[in-house]
C-alpha cells in the first residue's frame, strides 16, 4: 500500500505533527478547559480517560479520551461481551452524551499522534476486546491495522460510524477502511478532515 513506501509514510507523519500542533495551539489551548470544566461539573470522576485499543500491526496501544461516561462504568455487559457506545445509553453522563454525538471526546487524541501512535486520519482504533471478538467473524479483519489508527477516517466520513450492532455494518465498514489503505493521498487526507469539520458543524445522525 502507498503508505508501506518510505517517502510516503513519512509525509504522511510530517502532515500529521504539523496539523497537531496548529490545532492544538489554535484551538485546544481554549477549547480543551472548557470542555474539561465542564465534565468535572457535570460528574466526579477524572476528567481524561486512557482506554487500551488496538493500534498498527495488532500492538496495543493507550488512546486518550475525555471521559463521557460515569467513572468507572461497565464496558461489559452481564455476559461478559463488550459494549459499544449506543444512543441514549445510561452509562453517559449529560456532558458526555453531548461530546459524543459532537466527536468532541475525541478530540485528546491529537496527543496520541504527536507521541507517535495514532494518526490524524485512518481506520478508527477498536477496543481490545472488540477487535477480538470482530476479528474471526470478518475477512481481512486485521488488514485495516497495517497502518496506524486515526481520529477519524474514510468510513466515519461515509457513514459508517458509532455503534455497529449487525455484522454487515461492520464488514462495510472494514471495507472502507481497506479501501483507504489501498488509495491514500495526502488530498485524500485533507478530504476527510473538512468533510468531518463539516459532519461536527451539521450533526451527524449516526453519532453515538
Amino acid at each position: 500500500t502507498p503508505l508501506e513506501t518510505d517517502q510516503w509514510w513519512m509525509l504522511k507523519r510530517l502532515f500529521d505533527i504539523g496539523f497537531s500542533l496548529l490545532f492544538l495551539g489554535m484551538v485546544a489551548s481554549w477549547l480543551f478547559p472548557l470542555i474539561a470544566l465542564a465534565i468535572a461539573l457535570d460528574s466526579k470522576g477524572p476528567v481524561l480517560s486512557i482506554q487500551k485499543r488496538r493500534g498498527q500491526r495488532g500492538h496495543d496501544i493507550p488512546v486518550w479520551k475525555f471521559r463521557t461516561v460515569y467513572h468507572k462504568a461497565p464496558i461489559t455487559d452481564l455476559t461478559g461481551e463488550f459494549q459499544q457506545t449506543t444512543a441514549n445509553n445510561e452509562r453517559f453522563t449529560r456532558v458526555g452524551e453531548f461530546l459524543q454525538k459532537n466527536n468532541l471526546d475525541e478530540l485528546p487524541q491529537f496527543i496520541n499522534v504527536l507521541t507517535g501512535g495514532m494518526s490524524v486520519i485512518g481506520p478508527r482504533p477498536h477496543a481490545i476486546k472488540h477487535s477480538e471478538e470482530s476479528a474471526p467473524l470478518i475477512d481481512n479483519y486485521m488488514i485495516r491495522h497495517r497502518i496506524k489508527p486515526g481520529i477519524t477516517g474514510w468510513a466515519q466520513v461515509n457513514g459508517f460510524r458509532g455503534e455497529t450492532c449487525e455484522l454487515d455494518l461492520l464488514r462495510k465498514r472494514v471495507d472502507y477502511d481497506i479501501w483507504y489503505l489501498e488509495n491514500w493521498s495526502l488530498l485524500l487526507d485533507v478530504k476527510i478532515i473538512i468533510r468531518t469539520v463539516y459532519m461536527m458543524i451539521k450533526g451527524d445522525p449516526k453519532a453515538n
